[in-house]
């Protein structure tokens, strides 16, 4: 009888220990999709603010060489940052991915 007692309480045990690593791997998930959708906003935002801003000095420079000056410089810093954010992020997630895979070992 304890024998059996025993092997119900291993078994209840591993039901536990494996419904615990499923309630992890969920909020994991939705800790990344959070991330994943934060990270989509900045990048929107940005692109925004850059659009603003060359439309602000398409306004307000009247000569033409320095407002073509500075439109580019804008426009590379821009292609700067979103060359590193997109970098970034698949660094980013391309780690999650390989500590995910390494979980699951």
């Amino acid at each position: 009888m304890d024998n059996e007692n025993s092997n119900w309480d291993k078994i209840s045990e591993d039901i536990t220990e494996a419904a615990n690593k499923i309630k992890k791997k969920v909020k994991e998930e939705d800790l990344v999709e959070d991330l994943r959708n934060s990270l989509r906003n900045t990048i929107d935002s940005t692109s925004e603010l850059f659009e603003n801003l060359l439309n602000i000095i398409d306004s307000t420079i009247k000569d033409e060489d320095i407002k073509q000056e500075t439109k580019e410089v804008i426009k590379k810093i821009n292609e700067e940052i979103s060359v590193s954010i997109k970098e970034t992020s698949s660094r980013i997630f391309n780690l999650r991915e390989v500590e995910s895979s390494h979980e699951e070992e």
